[in-house]
């Protein structure tokens, strides 16, 4: 173990604040905090500047859907390479690009010559850098801090955004009203070079090296959405996520309009406003830990979508800068009640080889919902106002609230995803090309007829787990000639991909295999067997092996 990993396991766990204990998470977490700060300038300015090139409410709600429309599009194939590749070296790219692109959209906005078009398409440019950045920098989280600490990690993550959004916008209203509307631009591009600098200084530590070539990039996108779609706890929290978000981004893609024209303020009001929703998330995640003690992650998702709903009536009815300010303070408490509790379902559903790509999953779920929820409330603001869309939009997440209740969030730690070894190296007769397949394994079983419902049962999750990991056809049969005698099949893409299965294997699916071996009965262990596809020109594998002293 390095001594990196030696100092996670041995630091102090269980506070709130423990992530700051360990140094790469504390440097990581603050330049993320001052690049954030830039990001909001740089968001509320581009608001802003759109109520000036083309006030109308479909226009500015395109500015949220040009931020949100690339995370939608790119985020797979983001998380897919930033499970092929180096996280670190593809963020400290990623970042430098975006720099540069901040730059010239600050030169365009000083010599006056961006137009509506001009920021739509550089607002995309920087949502399509956000894509490639939000899949690799969560999925890092897990290397910055022990197992323990990882609830108090994502919060903090959390915490940190909504401080940026706090000062950022008030800091983006000031400088637009004291010294133009250029300056947030380029404060932007000069905050990313905070989180170069960091990630140069920081050194991850060392993972095991498998001894299997790297994945291709679209098998291992096709890797991905298998895993997130056979994992019960994903597929629970993208729903959630769809649910909530669809009618929550009805208050970000209207706040602008609502500062402006509801409100009849400027700037400093739009930046004071969203400097309440920082607030308000800083208070709420200070809160969280306690509230979490008291309360299921499905109660507190659910008080903070009511919570929500609350906060868009008040805005649709009382037309009031302070009551908007108190509404806001509610938005950011349930904003970030509710994005963590969703954020830490899917991380604690996920091992680490596919972190990436299953967060991009729930990141494509998160920004699609908001980019189809803003393009839609944006159009039903135009015809029926912004009063009216803010009141539909309430009804709607207390709809949600109530049909998302039967979907459980996971919250439980206990969940081991690290590897088990559990299979032993498949016994072939021959070497066997890595790209042969497909490949068909067969497991046999001798189940008590008194057992076979417990079987039936157990195999569920048995198959769950299997496709997880790549198997795209899968069955059990009983022989009709030995009551008892059960076969169960797997077929997988490839050889090399069912030696890939072979490494992952879980504590958490070894638990899940162990189950079914329970009732298995007979002198020897269940018998494992590999087929091969035979192809034309190939060295056949001279018989079927058999791996015993383990199921598959």
């Amino acid at each position: 173990m390095s001594d990196r990993q030696d100092d996670l396991h041995k630091a102090p766990s269980g506070s709130a604040w423990a992530p700051f204990a360990h140094p790469a998470f504390a440097v990581l977490w603050t330049a993320t905090v001052i690049s954030n700060v830039g990001t909001w300038m740089h968001d509320v300015a581009s608001g802003w500047l759109m109520t000036s090139l083309a006030p109308s409410p479909s226009m500015v709600a395109l500015v949220q859907a040009a931020t949100s429309a690339p995370i939608f599009l790119f985020a797979l194939a983001a998380g897919a390479l930033a499970d092929l590749v180096s996280r670190r070296k593809l963020l400290i790219v990623v970042m430098a690009a975006l720099s540069v692109s901040t730059l010239i959209l600050a030169s365009l906005v000083f010599t006056e010559k961006i137009t509506p078009g001009g920021l739509l398409l550089f607002t995309f440019l920087s949502g399509t850098g956000a894509a490639f950045v939000a899949p690799a920098w969560q999925a890092i989280v897990p290397q910055l801090v022990p197992r323990a600490d990882l609830k108090s990690a994502i919060a903090l993550n959390g915490v940190g955004i909504n401080i940026s959004r706090a000062i950022g916008p008030a800091l983006a209203g000031a400088i637009i009203a004291g010294i133009g509307i250029t300056w947030p631009y380029v404060v932007n591009a000069l905050s990313f070079l905070a989180v170069i600098a960091a990630l140069l200084w920081w050194k991850p530590p060392l993972s095991q090296e498998s001894d299997l070539p790297a994945e291709r990039f679209l098998g291992a996108m096709r890797a991905g959405m298998r895993y997130v779609r056979a994992s019960g706890a994903m597929r629970s929290t993208l729903i959630r996520a769809v649910l909530f978000f669809l009618f929550v981004s009805a208050f970000w893609a209207l706040l602008p309009l609502v500062a402006r024209e509801e409100l009849r303020g400027g700037p400093q009001l739009y930046g004071i406003i969203l400097t309440a929703v920082g607030i308000g998330a800083v208070a709420g995640a200070a809160f969280l830990p306690r509230l979490a003690r008291k309360f299921s992650a499905e109660q507190l998702v659910l008080m903070g979508t009511l919570g929500t709903a609350l906060v868009l009536a008040t805005l649709a009815l009382l037309k009031r800068a302070d009551a908007a300010v108190v509404a806001c303070l509610l938005a950011g408490a349930c904003w970030i009640t509710v994005l963590s509790r969703l954020n830490i379902s899917a991380q604690l559903a996920l091992p680490d080889w596919v972190r990436a790509r299953g967060l991009s999953m729930f990141i494509t779920v998160f920004f699609g919902a908001m980019t189809l929820g803003s393009i839609l409330w944006g159009q039903v603001a135009s015809h029926f106002g912004i009063s009216v869309t803010q009141l539909i939009a309430a009804a709607g997440a207390v709809l949600a609230a109530g049909l998302s209740s039967r979907y459980r969030l996971l919250q439980d730690e206990s969940l081991d995803h690290t590897p088990s070894g559990y299979w032993p190296q498949p016994l072939v007769a021959s070497d066997v090309g890595l790209d042969r397949g497909p490949v068909m394994v067969t497991v046999e079983y001798h189940i008590d007829s008194a057992d076979i419902a417990d079987f039936v049962a157990a195999m569920r999750d048995l198959k769950a787990s299997r496709e997880r990991h790549g198997a795209f056809a899968w069955g059990v049969f009983e022989d009709v000639s030995q009551p008892g005698r059960m076969i169960e099949y797997f077929i997988e893409e490839s050889w090399v991909a069912h030696l890939r299965h072979h490494q992952r294997v879980s504590m958490l699916d070894s638990e899940i295999q162990q189950r079914v071996r329970e009732l298995h009965h007979g002198d020897t262990d269940p018998v494992v067997t590999h087929l091969l596809a035979p192809e034309p020109g190939a060295t056949p594998v001279a018989e079927p092996a058999a791996a015993r002293g383990s199921i598959e």
